[in-house]
């Protein structure tokens, strides 16, 4: 799905013609997830060429239904379409098609190299291929890692949308620091703190799609004695520029 819709656009064998409301409707979760920024009724009315009353009756249906919620300034995308979302990456096999990249970074690395997404409030690893070694660090499919401390969590963080932010700071949600995210987000990469694993280390990189936003975070794992960040990023940047590409992403 190269625009990232929620319906798809695919003729089928069937004869039963879509729903052109519904179609319309939905396209305005399109128009609203391209903004950086709440977006205005007029605008997005604007952006799908119909009257604003009508938009506006479209945008009512979407926010009873929870897929957006109207802001001070605009209409913005809610948490239940960032947890669709991410669930959506799952289903897609995101996982699975990352796997080859990911056996190439443990090749080059021998290091253990995982691919993790947002779930909730944590940071879950949705693929992992280990490296070969006697001492690796043993972090299963389906662990969970804290986003103040996890190289993942940091960046999944520092990239995460506006909205997300806030929410987790409504709820009082333990993150980075102002000054660990702007650095996450200037240098595009992230160590862990040691605190969350005794003895391993982690570094990360975000992963992006063809609008720039971040739907992963690629790293890599190691047993504290040998692990040595520095001389691994250049390995974990061009990997997850690799798969950045592969997905869609610039």
């Amino acid at each position: 799905m190269k625009d990232n819709v929620f319906y798809s656009r695919t003729p089928t064998a069937s004869k039963v013609r879509p729903l052109s409301s519904v179609l319309k409707t939905l396209g305005l979760i399109d128009i609203i997830a391209r903004q950086d920024k709440p977006a205005r009724l007029a605008d997005i009315a604007r952006a799908a060429g119909m009257g604003r009353g009508a938009a506006h009756q479209k945008l009512v249906t979407l926010a009873q239904a929870g897929w957006i919620e109207h802001a001070e300034n605009g209409y913005r995308l809610s948490l239940h379409a960032a947890r669709i979302g991410s669930s959506a990456l799952e289903q897609a096999s995101l996982g699975e098609r990352v796997v080859p990249f990911l056996e190439d970074l443990v090749a080059d690395s021998r290091e253990t190299a995982s691919l993790a997404v947002i779930t909730g409030d944590a940071a879950c690893i949705v693929q992992r291929v280990e490296s070969v070694g006697v001492l690796r660090a043993e972090l299963r499919i389906g662990a969970m890692l804290d986003l103040p401390n996890s190289a993942s969590g940091r960046v999944l963080v520092a990239f995460a949308k506006d909205n997300q932010l806030e929410e987790w700071r409504k709820r009082k949600i333990a993150l980075p620091d102002a000054k660990m995210i702007a650095q996450v987000q200037r240098e595009k990469f992230a160590n862990s703190s040691g605190l969350s694993y005794e003895g391993v280390r982690a570094i990360a990189a975000p992963i992006f799609d063809e609008r720039q936003q971040c739907v992963a975070a690629l790293s890599l794992v190691g047993p504290l004695p040998r692990f040595n960040g520095g001389k691994l990023r250049p390995h974990l940047e061009r990997a997850a520029a690799r798969i950045t590409a592969h997905i869609g992403g610039r």
